[in-house]
């Protein structure tokens, strides 16, 4: 039987020759092992996992880590998502069904606040907005879906930063410029690790006039059933109308509505 099997430098799908359709099974479960655990995983704790043979894990991780669809750790025994399964994720958020649905519960939420809400989404060294909803207030920041916004300064970069594992932080800190957009962005990367933590302990990101001058926003994640980080919900709005404090007690709205995000994306995936 010929299958087709994407080709790492093209992306073009090419035949290939006696595909076993168990060991492409095998690569998915395997990419979900990955993706659904809360820190690199070895090739020992993949293998009690998924209870497979060393060598038959080590040739899909070496083929899945060829394609992009999986990274090794510096120190090269343990594996996370790589760029092209990112991508895949990103796919699945900005696919259309998933957009109408995502909207309908954004609009709910902004009638309810009065303010703008994002569906934003980690993308490589950056944030992507995926969706918005504005508010109806004449003063307000406009940001179209698409747009990239850095990671150190911003309520839903900071999130994700503090979601991810300390090892894989710290290397995406060390690569990160830490430009200051505002008097007030942290561009001290102690200081920044500092307030990672605390986040990480609230399990809300915060910009407090870090990004924009007189613009403040708060972020909850969109948790998996898994517990894995999927995007986030963010909401701003300018200290003329709104100070930090006011959009803090939104929190238990906005996470009302991570969780119909996360069902909803559930939901598409397991249709898919």
């Amino acid at each position: 039987m010929v299958r087709n099997r994407p080709n790492n430098e093209s992306g073009v799908l090419e035949p290939i020759a006696g595909d076993n359709p168990d060991r492409s099974l095998r690569a998915l479960l395997l990419l979900e092992a990955v993706a659904t655990a809360h820190a690199p995983m070895s090739l020992a704790q993949l293998c009690d996992r998924l209870e497979a043979p060393k060598a038959t894990l080590l040739r899909m991780l070496v083929a899945l880590e060829r394609l992009g669809y999986l990274l090794r750790e510096v120190d090269e025994k343990a594996y996370l998502l790589g760029p092209r399964a990112n991508r895949l994720g990103l796919s699945l958020l900005r696919n259309e069904v998933v957009l109408q649905r995502s909207r309908l519960i954004l609009q709910t939420l902004v009638r309810r606040l009065g303010e703008t809400c994002n569906l934003t989404a980690l993308d490589g060294d950056s944030v992507i907005y995926i969706d918005r909803v504005e508010t109806h207030e004449p003063l307000r920041l406009h940001v179209e879906p698409g747009t990239h916004v850095p990671l150190h300064c911003t309520a839903s970069g900071k999130l994700f930063l503090a979601q991810m594992p300390a090892e894989r932080r710290s290397a995406v800190l060390k690569q990160l410029e830490l430009t200051a957009q505002t008097d007030r962005s942290i561009t001290d990367i102690d200081l920044l690790e500092t307030e990672l933590e605390r986040i990480r302990v609230r399990g809300v990101g915060i910009d407090s006039e870090e990004f924009v001058r007189g613009m403040v926003a708060v972020a909850v994640p969109i948790i998996s059933a898994q517990g894995h980080c999927l995007a986030a919900l963010a909401c701003h709005a300018p200290t003329a109308r709104k100070s930090l404090g006011d959009l803090i007690e939104y929190i238990p709205r906005l996470q009302a509505a991570a969780e119909q995000l996360a069902l909803s994306f559930e939901l598409e995936s397991s249709q898919g």
